[in-house]
């Protein structure tokens, strides 16, 4: 029998569980390193590490004496960055740290696909520390979205209509005193169309889309994702152009941006003939998406089949099936709970199941607006499906979906 196989992780929030569990049942020995010593993927790692993830020689120093084999990743945010170093130095396979600047930086993504005509628009960046000059902005169409130019989790994004709005959301930005920036922000024109998000892999250097789930959404500004819905090619001739034209502008952006043997999550706004990619990065969905709903769907545990990948296993990134399914999250509002529904007595239409039922919400619980994910993800999911064969010819797709989404949440006594 050969060396166990060594892997690391960096970053080892609550998220990075389910790759380190499928690591483990695989026989890969897992070393995980987060600056919180808390964190729940040190306790479940063969071998925790608590240091600071933003310092890349701190994590050097630790995984230099350890040689791992190739890293795992779970959805972690701007400190990719520290996994691409850690590959480069140490010459693993995965994404390189200059392509993880790439998917990290908001500002620089949108400048290296413009370059090459995929991303048109407007987008102009607002540097921390600097003054803000606002006839630059003069070309600038609105809607616009004003934003973070690194992850925020949809922290501080302002949805600006026309120039008054964009007056008064600039100050916002700004330290009190010093009237600057407190943090690199980007401004950029909205697109109109509809969102999705994408599960994917880079097989090699090739792309391979495993799922794309339509994105339910609040109204701006937060545009807060409330549930997902997954889209079968084989649904309708229109849903198979639609992956179609996904794959085909993917693999293009995955290109450009010198991707290879990663994991991939993407958001992305479509419209009639194009699609304009909103953000990609070379890790795995969070919010229970690449470790329950893609492999739910699709048959596909892509955490699983990367790992399999790296250590000379059978694998396979093709999904067997792409099952009617919607995971929807309790987006009840500005309302005090005064009843929890039990799972097993909710009233749903004929052909829609029930398929997992996670509800962290008790009696008495206030919800506060939903805003970002911080304000809706802690309370749990619920995922259904349409059963094959039931859908009315006359629905759209997804609509029986969406309509016992509903049913659901309106079965919980509110006040």
């Amino acid at each position: 029998m050969g060396a166990r196989m060594k892997a690391a992780l960096i970053g080892a929030g609550e998220e990075s569980l389910h790759t380190i569990q499928k690591a483990q049942e695989l026989g890969v020995r897992v070393t995980a390193l987060d600056g919180n010593p808390g964190a729940e993927g040190l306790k479940a790692a063969d071998e925790g590490v608590a240091v600071d993830i933003s310092d890349e020689e701190a994590v050097l120093e630790t995984l230099r004496p350890k040689a791992p084999d190739f890293l795992i990743t779970g959805p972690i945010g701007r400190y990719l960055t520290t996994a691409g170093a850690v590959n480069d130095a140490l010459g693993l396979p995965g994404i390189s740290r200059q392509a993880a600047v790439l998917c990290t930086d908001k500002y620089l993504f949108h400048r290296k696909l413009q370059e090459k005509g995929l991303r048109n628009c407007h987008c102009y960046l607002i540097a921390a520390g600097e003054s803000i000059r606002k006839e630059e902005y003069g070309e600038l169409d609105f809607p616009a979205i004003l934003k973070p130019r690194y992850g925020s989790g949809s922290r501080g994004i302002f949805f600006i209509n026309n120039k008054e709005e964009l007056e008064e959301a600039l100050p916002k930005l700004c330290e009190e005193e010093e009237r600057l920036p407190e943090e690199d922000y980007v401004l950029e024109e909205a697109v109109d169309g509809v969102e999705y998000g994408v599960d994917a892999v880079m097989d090699g250097s090739g792309f391979r889309m495993i799922l794309l789930r339509r994105k339910l959404l609040t109204p701006p500004p937060a545009r807060q994702a409330v549930g997902y819905m997954a889209v079968s090619p084989r649904e309708s001739e229109e849903s198979r152009r639609l992956c179609e034209r996904v794959e085909a502008c993917l693999t293009e952006v995955t290109a450009l941006l010198g991707l290879q043997n990663c994991l991939l999550h993407a958001d992305l706004m479509t419209g009639d003939g194009y699609v304009f990619p909103i953000e990609l990065s070379a890790r795995p969905s969070g919010h229970n998406l690449h470790n329950l709903f893609t492999p739910m769907a699709t048959g596909v545990d892509m955490a699983e089949q990367y790992i399999r990948s790296r250590c000379g296993m059978e694998y396979s990134f093709v999904p067997e099936k792409t099952a009617k399914l919607m995971i929807h999250y309790f987006d009840l509002e500005e309302c005090v709970v005064k009843k929890v529904p039990e799972p097993e007595e909710l009233k749903l239409p004929e052909g829609i199941v029930l398929r997992a039922w996670h509800c962290t919400i008790r009696p008495e619980d206030y919800l506060e607006k939903v805003t970002t994910g911080h304000s809706l993800m802690g309370r749990g999911y619920f995922i259904l499906q349409e059963e094959e064969g039931l859908q009315d010819k006359n629905m759209a797709p997804g609509t029986k979906l969406i309509h016992a989404a509903s049913m659901v949440l309106g079965q919980f006594g509110l006040e």
